[in-house]
C-alpha cells in the first residue's frame, strides 16, 4: 500500500475510533460468555483475588486458584464452590519464582487444561521511602509485581496463541502511571507491569492474534488491607476504592474486552496532564492532590496468621497477595 492510501486509511480509521466511544454510550456493550473457560487467578487467597474468583464462579468458569497462603486459598475455594463453581482447583505457588511457576503451570495443564483467562493479580508493597526500603524487599517487590507476570504469561500464552483465544489480565495500579512519594519500588514494578502488558497486546495485534485479548487495570488505593493507613486528601475526586466495587469493575471490563480500566474515572483526566502540563504545574497538582504525603501513615497488613506454605504437594503451586 502506497503512502497516500496508508495515510488516508489512517485518517478514516482515526475518525471512526474517535467517534466509536460516543456511539457506544448509547449501545449496551455485549458481554462475552465465560462459562467453561479456565480462569487462573494469582493472589486468589484474599482481597480482590478472592472476590474476582467468586464472581467468575457465579459465571460458570472453571477456577484455578494460585496463592502462597494455604488457608486463604482453601477458603476461597470453599466460597467459590458455595457460589456455584463446579470445578475449582487450588495450588500453592510462589509465582515470583520462575521454576516453581513453570512447574505449577505444567501441573495445571495436565490436571485442568489450557488456561484461557490469566489474571495476574498477586502483588506486594514495601511502603517505605526509597532509602529506608531494605534491598531484599525491593528485589521481592520486582519479582512478585513484575517478573511473575513474565513467567505466567510465558507459560500460558502459547496455548492462547495456538487457538487464537484467550485473555491476559494485568492488575497493575495507578502507581504504574504516576510516581508516588514512598512507593518508589512499587511504582517501578507497576510501571513495568503496564509496559509489559501493553507490549504483549501489541504483539498479539501485530501477529494477527486478535482473539487474544488484554485488560490492563490501574486502580487507586483499594481497601483490602494491603494499603492500610494510606490517605487521600480529596476523597470525592480520588476515593479509596471498596474491594467489592473494584472486583466488579474488573470482571465487567474482562467480559467486555476492555483494554484499559482506570479507577476512579478521575485517573482518565489526570493522565493526559502528565504530558500536557508544564512539569512544575504537574508537580504542584500532585502536591495539591496529596501525592507527597499519601503514604506517611502507611502500615499495611498487620495480620500474618493463616499463611502456611505447602512446599511438597501433588496438589499445589499459588502466589503472593
Amino acid at each position: 500500500m502506497n503512502a497516500f492510501l496508508e495515510t488516508l486509511r489512517f485518517i478514516v480509521l482515526s475518525i471512526y475510533f474517535l467517534l466509536e466511544p460516543i456511539f457506544l454510550l448509547f449501545i449496551p456493550t455485549r458481554k462475552k460468555n465465560v462459562a467453561g473457560e479456565i480462569v487462573l487467578i494469582t493472589g486468589a487467597g484474599s482481597g480482590i483475588g478472592r472476590l474476582m474468583a467468586l464472581k467468575f464462579a457465579r459465571l460458570g468458569a472453571t477456577l484455578v486458584l494460585w496463592d502462597i497462603n494455604l488457608e486463604g486459598n482453601k477458603e476461597t475455594a470453599r466460597l467459590a464452590k458455595k457460589a456455584g463453581a463446579v470445578r475449582v482447583h487450588e495450588y500453592i505457588c510462589d509465582c515470583s519464582k520462575r521454576q516453581e511457576t513453570y512447574r505449577a503451570a505444567d501441573q495445571v495443564k495436565k490436571e485442568v487444561g489450557d488456561v484461557s483467562i490469566l489474571i495476574n493479580n498477586a502483588g506486594i508493597v514495601t511502603g517505605k521511602k526509597f532509602l529506608d526500603a531494605p534491598d531484599l524487599l525491593i528485589e521481592k517487590t520486582m519479582e512478585v509485581n513484575t517478573m511473575a507476570h513474565f513467567w505466567t504469561v510465558k507459560a500460558f500464552l502459547p496455548a492462547m496463541i495456538a487457538s487464537n483465544h484467550g485473555h491476559v489480565v494485568t492488575i497493575a495500579s495507578s502507581a504504574g502511571l504516576f510516581g508516588v512519594s514512598g512507593l518508589a519500588d512499587y511504582c517501578a514494578s507497576k510501571f513495568a507491569a503496564v509496559g509489559f502488558a501493553e507490549s504483549i497486546a501489541m504483539e498479539m495485534m501485530a501477529t494477527g492474534k486478535t482473539g487474544v485479548k488484554s485488560t490492563i487495570v490501574c486502580p487507586f488505593f483499594i481497601n483490602t488491607g494491603m494499603f492500610d493507613g494510606c490517605q487521600t486528601r480529596w476523597p470525592l475526586f480520588l476515593p479509596i476504592l471498596e474491594a467489592e466495587y473494584a472486583a466488579e469493575k474488573i470482571v465487567t471490563a474482562v467480559l467486555q474486552n476492555q483494554t484499559y480500566l482506570f479507577m476512579p474515572r478521575s485517573i482518565y483526566i489526570l493522565l493526559p496532564g502528565k504530558s500536557i502540563f508544564p512539569t512544575k504545574l504537574f508537580f504542584l497538582l500532585a502536591k495539591y492532590l496529596g501525592n507527597f504525603h499519601s503514604m506517611d501513615a502507611f502500615r499495611g497488613r498487620t495480620k500474618t496468621e493463616g499463611i502456611k506454605y505447602q512446599k511438597a504437594s501433588t496438589k499445589s503451586p499459588g502466589s503472593l497477595d
